[in-house]
């Protein structure tokens, strides 16, 4: 069940974020699981700092939330994501579809509406599986920050058959 039914007419080209249904907006979704990350914000100078701290919800093999529709009961800071909070969140990867859409640019090729695969985005090495830890087993946060999530993946490839 890995693939992705490709959407026939392209709805990212034609519609802008908000017009979109609410099938539309949650396939934008890449699955990379950048979003995921805990992230530290110094109180003084609001600087953003990134760590590899996966949220307990996020399988880090599939970077799937395992309770997505439940998350905000098990994590009440968890962010919902909408056309409205997208322009106050700082901390999307650039990578995001969500951010390359409300920039008028076009989906990666390994998004999986563009490959029709969910796989792409882990064998173009965009998500974090295999980069991030469980953040039940991290200790503390300042002892994981890192600059790749807010970095645009050099997305590799794989090897045409």
């Amino acid at each position: 069940m890995n693939q992705v039914p490709k959407h026939p007419k392209a709805f990212w080209h034609t519609k802008s974020l908000a017009e979109m249904s609410a099938e539309e907006w949650e396939s934008l979704c890449d699955g990379c699981g950048r979003c995921c990350l805990h992230k530290l914000r110094d109180e003084d100078t609001e600087e953003l700092a990134f760590t590899n701290v996966a949220c307990r919800l996020l399988d880090l093999g599939t970077c799937q939330c395992r309770s997505y529709h439940t998350r905000t009961d098990h994590v009440p800071d968890c962010v919902t994501l909408t056309p409205k909070t997208l322009a106050d969140i700082d901390w999307l990867p650039p990578s995001c579809a969500y951010v390359r859409i409300s920039q008028g640019r076009p989906l990666a090729w390994w998004h999986p509406l563009v490959s029709g695969s969910r796989q792409t985005v882990h064998a173009a090495g965009v998500s974090v599986a295999g980069r991030a830890v469980d953040e039940r087993y991290a200790g503390p946060l300042e002892h994981h920050i890192v600059d790749w999530p807010n970095r645009a993946p050099r997305a590799r490839k794989p090897a045409q058959d």
